[in-house]
């Protein structure tokens, strides 16, 4: 045989060799479906460098298709039921995309109990989670929550700096928490997905929204709005919580070293890096909206001020929504503000 050509053969055969033991090596296959496009983010920062930090620790036994935009089918609220019904592996949503469904991590959410540090927030979830929170997440195996940088206010054509600027204004929000926010204001909550914002704002169906910075370059929401809203210091009207989750009888039938894969990438310092990237995604939002010529409004300290007093009526609904289920709202509001405190300082 040509020498040349048996070369180029045994080549061939060393490539099929690999792919074939490369492949093999992948035991364990996951489904990660979301609800953003790849160009978000939470796909391309956070989602795709988690997965690969799993399948790195799994030493190449995992693997995580990440599935974005829906594209497994069905709607945002669906996807908490998909992972416990086990349609799909494993899930990033929101919590409140099912109102009520996890009342306890609801604390973050409430009106200045988050003020403007995702990093401390979701460090104070982590340390809350065995103790306080865990009882919320039935069926599902949670690999790690988080909060993002908090709800600016986006308006199309209106510049709010006090509580009676809100009355009036339909506003797009995910959760029942800022929902209360919204009605509290006296303004007309519109819950919806937040994929679906742009043609309600384009139509005029809602007259701004309560989202993170982050979202105006997937959603070109600078296109849509003139003012981008924040109170003194970065101070947020709140949060939104997030889950990545498994399927709880996946989870359990994994063997101990791919579980301990999964919890390494998932451990506490990760739960702060989260943090670390929503502020930063934040940062690269605003900087967009400003050179694209929209007005930037940051609150002084006494109209934030005014802000934290005609919001604690939601704190207390929120306690007491929590109470009759027999849940210590109270408890977990000092909780968690200690905990930010705390890692706040760190």
């Amino acid at each position: 045989m040509n020498p040349s050509k048996l070369a180029a053969g045994l080549l061939a055969a060393g490539i099929s060799v690999a792919a074939v033991s490369a492949a093999s090596a992948q035991e364990y296959t996951f489904r990660l479906h979301h609800f953003l496009s790849a160009q978000a983010p939470a796909h391309s920062q956070m989602l795709a460098p988690w997965a690969e930090r799993v399948e790195e620790l799994s030493e190449g036994r995992v693997e995580i298709e990440i599935f974005p935009a829906m594209t497994l089918g069905g709607a945002p609220p669906e996807l908490i039921s998909q992972a416990r019904d086990g349609v799909v592996d494993l899930v990033w949503t929101v919590n409140g995309y099912t109102p009520g469904l996890f009342p306890r991590s609801e604390v973050m959410e409430l009106p200045f109990v988050f003020l403007n540090d995702p990093v401390a927030a979701n460090l104070a979830l982590y340390d809350m989670f065995d103790d306080h929170l865990s009882a919320d997440y039935q069926g599902v195996e949670v690999m790690f929550l988080h909060v993002h940088a908090g709800q600016a206010l986006h308006t199309v054509d209106t510049e709010v700096r006090t509580p009676e600027d809100f009355e009036g204004l339909r506003l797009r929000i995910p959760t029942r928490t800022g929902a209360w926010i919204i009605e509290q204001l006296g303004a007309q909550p519109v819950a919806m997905p937040v994929p679906d914002l742009p043609q309600a704002l384009q139509t005029g169906n809602v007259d701004g929204a309560l989202i993170p910075f982050e979202i105006i370059p997937p959603l070109r929401i600078q296109e849509q709005t003139e003012y981008q809203i924040e109170g003194h210091d970065e101070a947020r009207f709140g949060t939104t919580t997030f889950q990545v989750s498994m399927n709880a009888d996946r989870w359990n039938g994994l063997p101990e070293d791919i579980q301990a894969a999964f919890r390494e990438a998932s451990n506490r310092d990760w739960w702060g890096e989260v943090g670390r990237i929503w502020r930063g995604t934040d940062d690269f939002g605003i900087n967009m909206a400003v050179e694209a010529g929209n007005t930037h409004v940051t609150l002084t300290e006494d109209e934030t001020a005014a802000f934290e007093e005609a919001l604690q009526p939601v704190v207390q609904r929120w306690i007491d929504e929590l109470g009759t289920q027999g849940i210590d709202g109270a408890a977990l509001v000092e909780e968690a503000r200690r905990l930010i405190a705390e890692n706040a300082e760190m």
